[in-house]
């Protein structure tokens, strides 16, 4: 749970942007939201807590991206890789 709270903190607002951004657009999110993916990338990069996630859950965080690649219209399919995810992050 800290892990995802130092998470959210320091990459809270890029996170929340690009949420929102694929939730507004079903369709076509992974082009009309690739600058604020990128924008996770580099907050992820500068923080020491979110490089140890990214490495210690790049499994879970790989079939998660792969879920969305192949659900891009329902983006709700991919709930069990974002549960995932998310445990494995909050064990960081």
């Amino acid at each position: 749970e800290a892990a995802l709270e130092l998470t959210a903190r320091h990459c809270g607002e890029e996170l929340e942007r690009y949420g929102r951004c694929v939730a507004a657009s079903p369709e076509s999110w992974q082009r009309d939201c690739h600058s604020l993916r990128l924008g996770i990338a580099r907050c992820a990069q500068a923080h020491p807590i979110v490089r140890q996630i990214r490495r210690d859950c790049a499994e879970p965080f790989a079939a998660l991206e792969r879920c969305l690649r192949e659900h891009p219209a329902a983006v709700a399919e991919c709930g069990s890789h974002v549960s995932a995810f998310l445990l494995c992050a909050d064990q960081v």
